[in-house]
């Protein structure tokens, strides 16, 4: 049973991002949003000014540098391809521990449908009560499987978290 990576986070961050699970792209390059046709690295290009396409732990430190934090839902589940509604038999990664260590996130920002429910339903029950009250947010799906959305389209629902990080403080 294959497992996710493990989160990108410095101690400052204030937003976490989360997916469900790497697909199989990502699990091979043992890169979070590998496949060429996911908008993840296009989207934090526009909304953080920075190349995407420079090496890929660049990316992740430009993302620490703007107090975000990444991750998945799931440590490891049973996924025969990269769709999330295949998913099955998930384990949750350890969130207690995390926000523990992560203590000034504030908000968490679900890359999809899929890991916002995977959170609700195998982590929110476990949290801590102070980490169960941290703001929580849908986003359209970055994956090249969610056609519904334009580029443009989530790029303008995206610009939230932007916009949190304009305003975020950490918890108290």
């Amino acid at each position: 049973m294959p497992t996710g990576f493990s989160f990108c986070a410095n101690e400052d961050a204030h937003v976490l991002i989360l997916g469900s699970m790497p697909g199989r792209k990502s699990l091979a390059e043992a890169q979070y949003y590998a496949h060429p046709r996911n908008a993840f690295w296009p989207m934090m290009e526009e909304l953080f000014a920075f190349d995407a396409n420079q090496a890929y732990e660049q990316r992740l430190q430009c993302l620490k540098n703007k107090h975000i934090a990444l991750w998945d839902v799931a440590f490891q589940c049973i996924r025969p391809g990269s769709l999330d509604a295949d998913m099955r038999e998930v384990e949750a990664n350890d969130f207690n521990a995390f926000f523990t260590a992560h203590s000034q996130i504030r908000h968490i920002f679900f890359n999809g449908r899929k890991a916002e429910s995977l959170f609700l339903t195998l982590v929110q029950p476990q949290l801590a009560p102070d980490q169960q009250k941290l703001s929580k947010h849908l986003l359209p799906s970055t994956s090249p499987a969610h056609a519904a959305l334009s580029f443009a389209e989530k790029l303008k629902i995206w610009k939230i978290v932007r916009n949190t990080l304009e305003t975020a403080s950490p918890r108290p």
